[in-house]
This record gives C-alpha cells, sequence and structure tokens, in this order.
C-alpha cells in the first residue's frame, strides 16, 4: 500500500514544482515597471524640484500652440541640434556647465553680486575650487553650481569669480530651495537670463546610465522675444516680435520623428525631448542643448544628434498646467507609463535628416560599463525570468516521467 501511494504523492509534489514558482515567476515577469511621472528627478540625496513642478512633468499629450509654426522658424527650422556637453576640454574648459555637490557642514563664503538688485544674497556655500564653466580662465558665462545636500538648496551663480581670501564675486545669483516649487521674485533674473535655476535642466550622464531621464531639458537660441511665458520670470531682449521666442517657450520633439536609428544613449536623450521636451533659458547659439561634462560622455556619438533639426519639434501650450503665476506647482496629466528609449531598429533611418550611424554607444556597450545584463535600459529584466520559468517547468517534466517510469515499472 504504501509503494502504491508514492508516486502520488511525488506526482503531486512534481506538479506544486511546476505551478507554484512558475506562477511565481511568470506573474513577477509580467509586472509593468512603475510610472515615474510622479517621482522627481534627484541629486545628491535631494529631488530636483517637487514631483509636480512644471519641470518634471510629461507633457507629451499636451496641444501643440497656435504659434508654433512661426516660433519654429524664427528659431531656425532647417537648423540642427547641438549637444553643448561632453567628454574632455574645449579651449582649456569642461564643455558643458558643471556642478558640484557639497555637504551640509560646507563652509558658507560672502559673495558680492553685479546685479544685486535681483539675486539672492549670499552667503553661498561655495568651495574656492568650485568647478567654473567653461574653466578658470573662461571669458564666458562662467556659470557656478553647487547643491548642498545637507539643506537640499541650489545655489547658482553667473560671471563667477574666486578671491584669493575665499569669498566669490558674481553677476547674479539666485538660490532654490530644491523641496518646494517657489519661483523668482517676477522680473527678478537668476544665473540664467530667464530666470530660471540651469540644474533642472541639464542632461547629466548619471541620469542616462541609469536608462531614463524625467525633465525637461534646456537649450539656448539666438534671438527672443521682450517678454516670457511661465514659469519663467525675466526676459533679456528688446525685439517685440510675436514670432520671436518669450523665455520660458517650451518645446518637445514630435512623436513621428523615428529614434530607433540612434545609439542607446541618444535615444534616451531624445525620449525625454518626446516626453518632457526642452525650455528656452537663455540667449545664445540656436538649437544648443545644455548638459554637464563628464568623462563618461561619447562625444562622436553626441554629435550624431545633429540629424535632428528644427522642423522635428513643435512649440506646446503648457498654459493650462498652471496652479498659479508665482508657483512651479503644475496640475498633473493622467499618469503614463514610464518613457523608455525606442527599441534599436536594423534600419537607421530618422524623420526629416539622412540616416544615422551611431559609432560609439550600444547597448552592449552600455551593460558593459553598468554592469548590467538582460535588462531593459529601464531597468526591467526581459530574459532572466522566462529563462527560470523553463528550467522549472522542465524540471517538473523530468520529475513527473521519473515518477510515472518508477510507478510502471512497480
Amino acid at each position: 500500500m504504501k509503494i502504491q501511494s508514492t508516486p502520488r504523492s511525488l506526482t503531486c509534489l512534481a506538479l506544486l514544482l511546476i505551478l507554484i514558482p512558475g506562477a511565481v515567476l511568470i506573474g513577477g515577469s509580467r509586472e509593468p515597471v512603475k510610472g515615474k511621472t510622479s517621482s522627481a528627478a534627484g541629486i545628491g540625496g535631494c529631488p530636483l524640484f517637487p514631483a509636480n513642478n512644471i519641470w518634471n512633468q510629461d507633457i507629451s499629450t499636451l496641444p501643440v500652440h497656435h504659434n508654433s509654426a512661426n516660433f519654429i522658424a524664427s528659431i531656425g527650422s532647417t537648423g540642427h541640434i547641438h549637444a553643448d556637453f561632453g567628454a574632455g576640454l574645449y579651449d582649456g574648459g569642461p564643455i558643458g556647465i558643471p556642478y558640484t555637490i557639497v555637504p551640509g557642514n560646507q563652509r558658507y563664503v560672502p559673495v558680492r553680486f553685479g546685479y544685486a538688485d535681483e539675486s539672492d544674497p549670499g552667503p553661498y556655500p561655495i568651495p574656492s575650487n568650485a568647478p567654473i564653466e567653461g574653466g578658470s580662465q573662461s571669458t564666458g558665462d562662467r556659470h557656478v553650481i553647487v547643491v548642498d545636500s545637507g539643506t537640499c538648496k541650489l545655489y547658482e551663480m553667473f560671471d563667477s569669480h574666486p578671491q584669493s581670501d575665499g569669498s566669490w564675486t558674481a553677476g547674479s545669483g539666485a538660490v532654490w530651495s530644491l523641496n518646494f516649487n517657489a519661483l523668482r521674485p517676477k522680473t527678478w533674473t537668476s544665473a540664467d537670463a530667464a530666470g530660471l535655476p540651469i540644474l533642472a535642466g541639464l542632461v547629466r550622464y548619471d541620469e542616462v546610465a541609469s536608462g531614463a531621464i524625467h525633465h525637461a531639458l534646456r537649450f539656448t537660441v539666438s534671438r527672443t522675444q521682450r517678454a516670457f511665458l511661465w514659469p519663467a520670470r525675466h526676459f533679456a531682449s528688446s525685439q517685440t516680435n510675436p514670432n520671436l521666442p518669450p523665455m520660458g517657450l517650451r518645446l518637445r520633439l514630435k512623436a513621428s520623428v523615428n529614434i530607433s536609428g540612434f545609439s542607446l544613449q541618444n535615444r534616451i536623450i531624445l525620449t525625454a525631448l518626446k516626453h518632457y521636451g526642452m525650455i528656452v533659458a537663455d540667449n545664445g547659439s540656436s538649437w544648443f542643448l545644455s548638459g554637464a561634462p563628464d568623462n563618461r560622455w561619447s562625444n562622436d556619438d553626441l554629435a550624431q544628434l545633429s540629424a535632428i533639426h528644427g522642423l522635428d519639434f513643435e512649440v506646446i501650450d503648457e498654459s493650462a498646467l498652471q496652479v498659479s503665476s508665482d508657483s512651479g506647482q503644475s496640475k498633473l496629466a493622467a499618469a503614463l507609463p514610464t518613457p523608455t528609449p525606442e527599441p534599436a531598429a536594423t534600419s537607421t533611418k530618422v524623420a526629416s535628416s539622412p540616416a544615422v550611424a551611431p559609432t560609439s554607444v550600444s547597448l552592449a556597450a552600455h551593460n558593459q560599463r553598468t554592469g548590467t545584463k538582460d535588462e531593459a535600459v529601464n531597468g526591467e529584466k526581459i530574459g532572466g525570468g522566462m529563462n527560470a520559468v523553463l528550467l522549472f517547468v522542465l524540471g517538473g517534466m523530468g520529475v513527473l516521467a521519473g515518477v510515472a517510469g518508477v510507478w510502471v515499472i512497480r
């Protein structure tokens, strides 16, 4: 009697081996990646403004601005995106706008401002060796950006110069609490002409390596209008042509633009431009996209972004998201899935541009650098779960076959 009951027990056990782990793993493999539209970007252990801040809002479903075509034409329909950041040095300075993160016990030092009437007074927690945009000998904007990780405050300065006594001089300076949505006083500048925070719009390598950018980006245009749109607070032009872009104008890459021929690195940037767009923040070279310098960038690969032209963009109207003209808080749209880069395709055709052949960054190279394996860009496993299910099923079938054989022999 015991001999006849043993196969039944083993059979049940084998079925359990198949069904229970298989169900768990299959359920896990089908679990969608949590949307991150309600999670703010972060830096130094601090949020990069609250999740409902307009910088962190997905605007992929917002309507096109009624004057979009004229705005794009004035910026330059045939112009192209230029990554104004990268690895190494250019003219002796880092390529891009650097930033530094300091601890909560960083010493505060005096800062004297040329435009003190529109600057937040010091002292600021600026180290004497804080990186300066363009390097210590730069004759450009010389931005300095510091995040105090202890207080979660952001300090930004324009035309910054360290002094021998540890203090600094600067053209202007602004301070933001990264935990709140407060804007600059109306008509006040910041370290940026638009009165906006610079750091919020930078392309940062660590974000790209993580698989997604969850905020709008910053870019410059050569001519702007004597006006600004929420959330910008300041203009820097005397021109009243209504077809020129005002400060704060937000553009997005058209959903129809095929980006599958780009490298992983660039697809992540372009996906952000489709979902979060880019904001006119300063006067400068048109279509120059701002980012932070990092020696891990591939300059050759970033150059491939030039295949994206002005006609590939549209201006959006985000006015319906405004809660208050004096706050960066936005009315959040319906939850959207986490934006992830379009998968690479065998074709390298890109809308409104010649074929692009990525040269430097690939998924394999990205995985090698970041130590990932069998994972999608957003961290969702695409191979391990199903492989484990097959192993459990085959193992269970083997047990069943063995049990059946023993039972028949007996």
